[in-house]
């Protein structure tokens, strides 16, 4: 069963610093790996200091985006495409797909409903998603377009978990460090 178009929200006990609460939206998932980007970890970069022309194009907020710790020196794009008029490298599960970054940004202004610009991104060998899975790492959910293009990331995993109900709600509330409560 594919996982892509849903979301990895890591286990309050994943503590693992690239992914210690975070909330990863999978665009790609088969038997030889799975490929996605962090959505709550925004950057103090400008986008157009990476990307010149892009910044009046993203969602809210306009920075950059900390898509995962693998291939940190490149830049995704990633939409919800109304139409199939729009750029794209690849159209994902559901309304997701990649955006031309060499594509002209003007010419892409009020095409989107959401876009964001991501430096890197998270990805898995074939059975390795699968096991950390297994192992109580990550909780899959359902996904929502919003998900990916919140004016607050910084309570995203909070309130993707708080909208599960019952036990996985509760977890919202847990603290980022236990040991300090």
């Amino acid at each position: 069963m594919t996982l892509s178009g849903r979301l990895l929200v890591a286990t309050p006990l994943l503590l693992d610093p690239n992914f210690h609460r975070t909330v990863v939206l999978l665009l790609d998932h088969n038997d030889e790996g799975a490929f996605g980007v962090v959505l709550n970890r925004p950057l103090p970069v400008d986008v157009d200091s990476v990307l010149p022309g892009w910044e009046d194009v993203v969602s809210v907020p306009g920075g950059l985006f900390q898509g995962g710790p693998v291939g940190l020196d490149g830049a995704i794009g990633v939409a919800v495409t109304p139409d199939e008029g729009v750029p794209v490298v690849d159209r994902f599960t559901g309304e997701f797909g990649l955006v031309d970054l060499d594509a002209d940004p003007s010419d892409l202004v009020g095409r989107f409903t959401g876009l964001r610009i991501f430096a890197g991104h998270a990805g898995w060998g074939g059975g390795q998603l699968e096991a950390e899975i297994e192992e109580g790492s990550w909780f899959v959910v359902p996904s929502v377009p919003d998900d990916a293009f919140t004016a607050a990331p910084d309570t995203l995993w909070s309130r993707v978990l708080r909208r599960q109900g019952g036990d996985l709600a509760m977890l919202a509330h847990y603290p980022p460090d236990v040991h300090l409560n």
